[in-house]
């Protein structure tokens, strides 16, 4: 991140305060009156005879004990872009990410989770004001705002994050987290292997870009086939492993509207595939995603670029739709072809799965007779694992059922699924 916070100065109480006791006004007020509220708050603050340079101070230092606290809460970075992204306004995303970004100074890099740095590194978030006397300025400045505006603006993205709820823990905490596995920790590693990586990233990034269906199949299939193939070998390591091994862990992946709903459906389906479970937080427009880590870095992956693959598929089936004399903006034709080509490709992304254990469990194939006869149970042991850990995390869980309402939207999400098949 870069630059150290300064250390309070004896003249930023009184701002500190003011700010503190804005928010504290700000929490539980209505729509109907909170911009005025918010507006009369910032006026008071901008007012402060301390000056813009403590009023900026005392902003970073509100948002850096707001943001801990979400973190504490459970929620991550990404999560609380994603809401404030819905909620609020471009300007006050951007605070956002620069309360992030001031908060997660205070932690040596190596005290983050991997995770934990791509989330930052995806919002960039970095700390780019110079010293903390010039952040309302810069603000100001660089959103052409008011320094009044630019102090609403940053109370009302605190008022959010201050009101978020407590959720459970996906990871350790910023500042708190250890090595995963390697070199020196005693465990095995349980990231995917970068070669590996490239390869299913390589084979899917040309099945999102090629216009053929057949050819889109047949490199789905593959990368599912590997991921399959890595996932029933990092079993087996783990399973030999004369040293503790880390067990299931959770990752949070946006599923944001339009189609939420089926969306979460696709990600399900992924998820089921590889030996992962996944809970759907509908008001916060996120997955949870429970498995061990290697397969869900791989869930993540192969969602998005089915997610990719879906939507350009739908457009495609939409705009034939359309040519044909019916509007392709209905929502129930698009919804319905996302259902149904989720629906289909659980389907075919488990079959693809089972015939690469089956062929190993069996000693088919060029290196399976080196495949140990545990590999069933082995794999039992991690679902069963899986499953306990997702209860403990999720003891109350709702069903969802979702209907397909267009039936020719239906058809062409079947039929995009099967060109998409993967065996």
């Amino acid at each position: 991140m870069g630059k150290r916070s300064s250390r309070q100065r004896p003249e930023d109480a009184g701002p500190l305060a003011a700010v503190e006791a804005a928010l504290a006004g700000l929490r539980g007020r209505s729509a109907d009156d909170l911009d005025d509220a918010l507006y009369a708050a910032a006026s008071t603050l901008t007012a402060d005879p301390a000056g813009p340079e403590a009023v900026g101070r005392a902003l970073l230092r509100a948002a850096e004990k707001v943001v801990r606290h979400a973190w504490e809460g459970g929620w991550q970075p990404a999560d609380v872009a994603r809401l404030v992204r819905r909620e609020l306004t471009a300007a006050e995303l951007r605070f956002t990410v620069d309360a992030v970004a001031a908060e997660a100074r205070r932690y040596a890099p190596d005290t983050l989770s991997a995770r934990w740095a791509a989330q930052l590194a995806e919002l960039e978030a970095r700390v780019w004001w110079e010293a903390d006397d010039a952040f309302l300025e810069g603000f100001a400045g660089r959103e052409r705002l008011s320094r009044f505006e630019a102090a609403a603006c940053g109370l009302g993205a605190l008022r959010l994050i201050g009101s978020l709820p407590r959720i459970g823990a996906a990871g350790p905490l910023p500042g708190a987290a250890r090595p995963v596995g390697g070199a020196g920790t005693g465990r095995p590693a349980v990231a995917v292997e970068p070669r590996m990586l490239t390869r299913i990233r390589a084979l899917l990034a040309k099945a999102e870009s090629t216009e053929f269906a057949e050819e889109a199949e047949a490199l789905s299939a593959k990368a599912q086939e590997l991921m399959a193939r890595y996932s029933l070998d990092e079993a087996l390591l783990a399973a030999h492993a004369t040293e503790p091994v880390d067990g299931p862990g959770a990752w949070r992946i946006g599923v944001e509207g339009p189609y939420e709903a089926a969306k979460a459906l696709l990600l399900d389906a992924v998820a089921e595939a590889n030996h992962c479970r996944s809970v759907w937080s509908s008001e916060f427009d996120f997955s949870t995603v429970v498995g061990f880590e290697a397969d869900l870095e791989l869930v993540e992956l192969m969602y998005t670029s089915l997610l990719v693959q879906a939507t350009t598929a739908m457009r495609r089936a939409g705009d034939d739709h359309h040519a044909r004399g019916r509007s392709r903006r209905t929502r129930d034709f698009r919804q319905s072809f996302l259902i149904a080509y989720a629906a289909r490709i659980r389907d075919r992304l488990t079959a693809t799965a089972a015939a690469v254990v089956a062929e190993a469990a069996g000693g088919a194939g060029a290196g399976a007779a080196a495949v140990p006869a545990e590999v069933l149970p082995v794999l039992a042991a991690r679902d069963v694992a899986v499953g306990e850990s997702t209860e403990r995390l999720f003891p109350t869980t709702t069903s969802h059922r979702l209907k397909g309402r267009d039936a020719e939207g239906w058809a062409r999400g079947e039929a995009a699924a099967d060109a998409a098949r993967l065996r």
